[in-house]
């Protein structure tokens, strides 16, 4: 295969690239700055069609998008959430322009998106029938995947990748929980009793490349392991997996104080089930998270 990728220097942009090219898969990454060179095309996502030629897209069977600002740097303020919006709804449009423009589309796109979409659920487990939920980052991720409906209607197969928190020590939330927990720092958040569903490095650019070869399906797919955990037993496991004590815990008002109205996130509670992956076939090598951490940590391949 030919696929094309947009944050392709991020977490999961480089692992994939990786993985397709190790498999002998063409990988070509879309980059935003600096000189490009073979196998590298430049891309503004804030252009109408992306800067983008007619031709960018000849040959490529495939369009992973991953593009996108971090959530947790810093705290939401006005200007930051438009970053947020405008970094995932104008980039996807800005590519999906330019997709339809090519003479030969590339007909799959695999679009990020969250879990976000489903809101604070409580202990309700939730699958891709889920309504959307409510709160900022519910309506950024609705307007996220809606800013791919428009490959959708003109034919391509275009997937939402409903990503999970992504496990591994190489970026995201795990490195920086390590060495708090390492010191003997770690610590329940509010009540502890919130919901959060997780996904390996490993199993999630699987998922991906099993979403590749997966011509019937389309739509919403949630990547997340299928058992969710709560805010107590991640603690208790990831403790364990360094060999530490994690007695304290930060209430829920030294949270809010500290971090805005980010830490609703962290206070909120998604346990999302990965219905469509199961129901197509796909299986995950690490569902448990006490081996899931034990392998992340060391980044031991599953």
């Amino acid at each position: 295969m030919r696929v094309a990728i947009t944050g392709s220097t991020g977490l999961i942009g480089s692992a994939l690239a990786e993985s397709l090219r190790a498999d002998g898969s063409e990988v070509i990454r879309l980059l935003r700055s600096g000189q490009a060179r073979d196998g590298e095309i430049r891309w503004d996502p804030a252009a109408a069609d992306g800067g983008l030629s007619a031709s960018a897209f000849d040959g490529i069977d495939a369009v992973v998008h991953l593009s996108g600002a971090p959530l947790a740097s810093g705290r939401w303020t006005a200007a930051r959430k438009q970053e947020l919006r405008s970094s995932r709804i104008d980039s996807t449009s800005a590519l999906v322009r330019a997709m339809l423009a090519a003479a030969a589309p590339p007909p799959v796109l695999l679009a990020g998106s969250a879990i976000g979409w489903y809101g604070d659920t409580g202990d309700r487990p939730v699958d891709e029938t889920a309504p959307n939920g409510s709160g900022f980052l519910a309506a950024l991720v609705h307007d996220w995947e809606a800013a791919a409906e428009p490959a959708s209607a003109a034919g391509l197969r275009v997937a939402s990748l409903r990503s999970g928190i992504v496990l591994s020590r190489r970026g995201g939330m795990l490195p920086r929980l390590l060495l708090p927990f390492r010191l003997g720092f770690g610590a329940r958040i509010g009540t502890g009793r919130q919901y959060l569903s997780w996904i390996t490095l490993a199993d999630h650019i699987r998922a991906v490349r099993f979403l590749l070869d997966q011509p019937e399906l389309s739509g919403p797919v949630n990547l997340t392991a299928p058992v969710p955990v709560t805010n107590a037993e991640f603690t208790r496991a990831l403790a364990q997996a360094l060999h530490r004590p994690a007695m304290l815990h930060i209430p829920a008002g030294a949270l809010r104080l500290a971090l805005g109205e980010v830490s609703a996130e962290l206070l909120g509670s998604c346990r999302a089930l990965p219905a469509r992956l199961e129901q197509a076939g796909f299986s995950f090598r690490e569902p448990d998270i006490d081996r899931a951490l034990a392998r992340s940590i060391t980044d031991r391949p599953a």
